[in-house]
């Protein structure tokens, strides 16, 4: 699904099986094509990039920090535009205020005057698509879906962070996106509630079927979510390789991380970006559960 004349071939994971390919989708939401993209002279970033992603696929972004993870989303989200070539979503160039995106960030960036229902509501709100009792209706409907039923009149500061994460997933899903941008959105969370958010992540996701496209800098995380983890180089090194992870859906922390493939695809990721890297990778070799 992804290619560019920077890419390697994926290699197998130790003790796994080559790993096959998921079944070809019925066809492709974005497309990236022959991307340029820098921060002006001598500061490229991409050089040439192709990149595609299927419909109802869950993509991870990793590689080592300054390779253009979260630029490369910023393409894909139409907030940085190509110096060369074009990304376009449903064959139409994209426009940050394209209606199938929705987008998750490192913070929440909760309006902290606003209750979680109107913070989910605000994005219908702007639109004034809907009646207000129908914006409300929906607002409702997301809170409960990410588990914050009955929250709803608490104010951000009276949420966990945990919970303000699932507020700002809230307000991304209640505006039915088709895809789902998300720059490490869990990175500030401690472990334990990050697994949490993991699992609810990857339940929503196949009970609404958007594709995501997700950054992490967690190698265990990559492994959990994605269909294919995409290696980022340093830049302006592009794609450097992918991944297809072979673990069994629907995944639970608990049986996917005993399972033998797990362990085996985080060693492999460790190795390759280790090899972006140029050195090493410090990190201890990704855990089983007991």
């Amino acid at each position: 699904m992804i290619s560019s004349a920077l890419s390697s071939e994926p290699h197998s994971s130790p003790g796994l099986p080559s790993p096959q390919r998921p079944p070809a989708a019925p066809h492709r939401q974005f497309e990236v094509t022959a991307v340029d993209f820098d921060y002006g002279v001598g500061r490229p970033v991409f050089s040439g990039l192709e990149l595609s992603v299927a419909a109802g696929e869950f993509v991870v972004l990793i590689g080592p920090s300054g390779c253009g993870k979260t630029t490369l989303l910023n393409l894909l989200s139409g907030f940085a535009r190509p110096r060369r070539g074009s990304v376009r979503l449903h064959g139409r160039v994209v426009d940050p205020g394209t209606p199938e995106l929705g987008y998750v960030f490192q913070a929440p960036n909760l309006f902290p005057w606003l209750s979680a229902l109107e913070n989910t509501r605000f994005g219908l709100r702007m639109a004034r698509r809907l009646p207000r009792d129908e914006q409300l209706r929906r607002a409702r409907d997301a809170l409960a879906m990410v588990g914050l039923a009955g929250a709803e009149d608490k104010l951000p500061h009276e949420l966990s962070g945990g919970m303000q994460q699932r507020v700002a997933l809230a307000r991304a899903l209640v505006m039915k996106p088709q895809v789902l941008l998300m720059d490490e959105p869990f990175a500030a969370l401690d472990a334990i509630t990050r697994r949490d958010m993991n699992e609810a992540l990857l339940r929503l996701w196949q009970e609404l079927g958007q594709s995501v496209v997700f950054i992490t800098h967690d190698i265990d995380e990559a492994v959990f979510l994605a269909d294919r983890v995409v290696v980022l180089a340093k830049a302006p090194g592009g794609i450097h390789s992918e991944l297809s992870i072979t673990l069994p859906r629907p995944r639970t922390q608990r049986e996917t991380r005993a399972h033998p493939a797990f362990a085996a695809h985080g060693a492999d990721l460790m190795d390759r970006i280790g090899t972006v890297s140029g050195a090493p990778v410090s990190a201890t070799r990704p855990e089983v559960a007991a």
